[in-house]
Parts: structure tokens; sequence; C-alpha cells
């Protein structure tokens, strides 16, 4: 499992802490409002809003909220007028990382990220300098205590998941983005318990971090989590549990 998803697995398993809710609600409301400016309002016809959306209630976000952020899309409501930046680089150890960013000021995103990769003793790139290192995919994440891995093979391969892979604790069940609704939908049905389900970036290879450098990356990490218009972030890097749950 590649740090990110690790990162984002461990996150949800300990739950957010009250400070760090307001932050998660500002992404995510920030992410439904762009989905529903691009795709409409109708989540059934929107696969980008029907993720954001369903990202949105696993972190109990009130229903009150949903609604102004997809309005606010549509036009109903005035809102923020939102830009996507995609930032690649370089993080400790030479991991490579890309950063998803929507923002109301490319000026002030730019100045955070670049601070967040250099006190990291890392450095933005040119574009395209890391995103050939990655694929799109669709990614669920099922703890063994959930599930076996025969019944996930069954449930996935026959909704059209690509592979059922064995990592370490848990179980990930990869589609291709178009899909993954179809899987989600089948795990769903058969009332599997995840950790995790979105379209990400999956590393085609992992660059392994230790001591130092693993413990630079997971601050860097929780940097960027801080970061507001910071929406994802993907990398390569791969760090045993061990190092995460000491920090």
């Amino acid at each position: 499992m590649s740090g990110h998803s690790k990162w984002s697995t461990i996150k949800h398993k300990k739950g957010a802490a009250d400070a760090k809710r307001g932050k998660i609600f500002t992404k995510l409301i920030k992410e439904i409002t762009v989905a529903a400016r691009m795709g409409g309002g109708d989540p059934d016809s929107n696969p980008r809003l029907r993720t954001a959306i369903a990202a949105a209630k696993s972190q109990n976000m009130p229903k009150d909220n949903l609604e102004r952020a997809i309005k606010k899309g549509t036009g109903e409501l005035e809102g923020v007028d939102y830009e996507e930046i995609l930032y690649e680089g370089y993080g400790p150890g030479g991991v490579a990382v890309l950063v998803e960013c929507l923002t109301d000021n490319r000026n002030r995103t730019i100045a955070d990220v670049r601070y967040i990769f250099s006190k990291a003793g890392g450095n933005i790139g040119t574009d395209g300098c890391v995103s050939w290192m990655f694929d799109k995919k669709g990614l669920i994440s099922v703890d063994k205590s959930d599930a076996d891995e025969d019944t996930l093979m069954e449930v996935g391969l026959e909704a059209g998941a690509e592979d059922v892979k064995d990592e370490g604790d848990c179980f990930e069940i990869i589609t291709e983005p178009e899909d993954f609704d179809a899987v989600k939908e089948a795990v769903d049905a058969a009332e599997i318990k995840y950790n995790m389900a979105e379209v990400t970036m999956i590393p085609q290879t992992q660059t392994a971090l230790e001591g130092k450098e693993a413990e630079q990356m997971i601050r860097f990490m929780e940097a960027m989590d801080d970061c507001d218009d910071i929406q994802k972030f993907y990398t390569n890097a791969d760090i045993s549990d061990d190092i995460f749950n000491a920090m």
C-alpha cells in the first residue's frame, strides 16, 4: 500500500479529531461545489459529485452543509469560484508526490505548497515529472477482520474489479475508474465494511523510506493535510506500519 493510501486508512481508523473536522469539511465542501459546477447538481448523473457526497456522508457532514455546497456549485447560491491545480514534485528521499489543489488564489496556494515541500527537504518539479509514475484507479480498502479474500474476489471480480490484493492487515480491491461505482455498489450490497473507497492515483512502483526520511515524510503528509487548498495528495513512498504508529 502506498504511503498516501496507508496514511488515509490510518487516519480513518483513528477517527478525525474535532480540531481536524473543520478542515475536512472545508475540503469536502470545495470538492462538492466544484463537482456540482462542472457536472450538475444531480449525483445520479454526476459520478464526481456522487463520490464527493459519499465522502461527506462518511464524515457525518450535516445535510444542510452538503446541500448548500451543491447549490453554490450550480449557481443557486452565491459561492467562490475555485480553480483546480495539480503540482508535481519530490518529497523526502526523492519520493514522487502529486498534489491536487482547489483554490481561489493561485499565488497563495503555490507559496504554501512550495513552503511545505521545502520544509520537508523536497521540491516542486515541472509538469509531468512524476505523474507518469501513477495510474488512475478505483480503490476500496477492507480490513481482513471484515471480509475474507474469497468473498472479496467473488463480489469484486463479478462486479468488474480488476484485482484484489493482499496488503498485510487489509485487502485492496482495484478497479478501472469507470468500474468503480459498480464495484462499490456491489460491496455495499454485500454489506462489507470498508475503510476507504475512492478513485485515486496508485503508484506503479514504491520507494521504501526508513528512519529520519520516513519521519520527515509523515510530517510532510501532516502538513499537506493541514493546508486548506490541498484537496488530495499521492505518493509512492512505502513506510512501515511501525513507523506510522509510532508517530
